[in-house]
């Protein structure tokens, strides 16, 4: 009865996660969008910082609360971590202020074959037949949107092209192959989720603990230099910006759900499989075209465009699948069953619970 009790718990601990999961990254989305596009906020490295900022004060409270114990993170760690994660949000955002929602995560879909260039370049990785073809498949979808896509512009296309190839850099470089970009293990997680676990198990931190350590130094960094890039980026002022109070409501609510879009990102990253991950990533991104079609209209929509998604994100669905299948993915100087081992080992290793969490 206990056994099956504790099981029903965990149950019910992973689908709250889960949706959690869900509604803060689709929400953030949707609500930051609103804030720069409707009420014209267009500096998104300050608002990146803001969304820091309060999540800083939440890891106070956390800590306050005894939920963060004393520990430690070396600072090059820290900087590592700082720079390619501050890189990859503001990209992010800049992407999504310049770009309409369709574009913005159709664009995101391109990480898959920047980071399978990468793999192939730096790390000797092999694909079967079915995940190139799976590859091919969303290239062949970010086409057809990037050149049908009328509200598709040099600026957001640039930024979307800068925040792709930074994320993609921020989840390559792993510890396991810096300096030298070296490794002996098949990249069937997201190297990001493969990253927070290697922090956290190295030098024993809970997920309130690292964001304890990182949230503050991505805070004072974006907000030093973020006033300076926006105003570089759109020539305009953000201390010179007139808030009116529906502004100011969907900016506290824009940092409001950022709280819970870092929180929930670093608890599922101790409690879900791989599956898992693709299963939540696939179900985001079809609920932010979803949802940015019916709060943004027809921006830059025609035919072409929806059939572009479309084939877009069926290859994500085909690749996932693909690349997660034994020999889908492996190294040329390994044998098949030593890349099975391995694949198994982490998949293991991301099944485990932070009990911390």
């Amino acid at each position: 009865m206990a056994p099956a009790s504790k099981a029903d718990k965990k149950a019910t601990v992973d689908a709250a996660a889960w949706m959690f999961n869900v509604v803060t990254s689709v929400g953030i989305i949707i609500v930051n969008k609103a804030l720069m596009a409707t009420y014209g906020f267009t500096f998104a490295t300050t608002l990146t910082g803001l969304h820091f900022v309060t999540t800083t004060l939440m890891t106070a409270v956390l800590r306050w609360l005894g939920y963060i114990q004393a520990s430690h993170l070396p600072f090059p760690e820290l900087l590592k971590f700082v720079i390619f994660a501050n890189f990859s949000i503001v990209g992010m955002n800049v992407s999504l202020m310049w770009n309409s929602v369709g574009f913005y995560q159709i664009a995101k879909l391109s990480m898959i074959p920047v980071s399978c260039l990468l793999e192939v370049v730096l790390d000797k990785i092999r694909y079967s037949r079915d995940t190139k073809l799976s590859i091919a498949v969303v290239l062949v979808g970010v086409a057809v949107c990037t050149v049908t896509d009328v509200s598709v512009n040099t600026k957001g296309f640039i930024a979307a092209f800068i925040a792709v190839w930074s994320t993609a850099m921020q989840q390559y470089l792993n510890p396991k192959h810096l300096p030298l970009f070296k490794g002996s293990w098949p990249l069937t997680l997201s190297l990001y989720v493969q990253y927070v676990h290697y922090l956290q198990r190295k030098y024993s931190l809970s997920s309130f603990n690292l964001l304890g350590h990182t949230a503050p130094a991505q805070a004072a960094t974006l907000l030093v230099v973020g006033p300076f890039l926006d105003y570089w980026l759109t020539n305009k002022r953000v201390d010179a910006f007139e808030f009116n109070l529906a502004s100011l409501v969907f900016l506290i609510l824009s940092c409001s759900i950022a709280v819970g879009t870092n929180l929930s990102q670093f608890i599922c990253i101790g409690r879900f499989t791989a599956v898992s991950f693709q299963v939540l990533g696939h179900m985001k991104t079809i609920l932010v075209l979803i949802l940015g079609f019916i709060f943004f209209g027809k921006e830059g929509l025609n035919l072409h465009v929806v059939v572009g998604m479309v084939i877009a994100v069926v290859g994500m669905v085909w690749y996932g699948n693909a690349s997660s299948k034994p020999g889908g993915k492996e190294r040329r100087s390994h044998s098949m069953s030593s890349n099975r081992q391995q694949k198994h080992s982490s998949l293991s290793e991301s099944s485990e619970v932070d009990d911390k969490v």
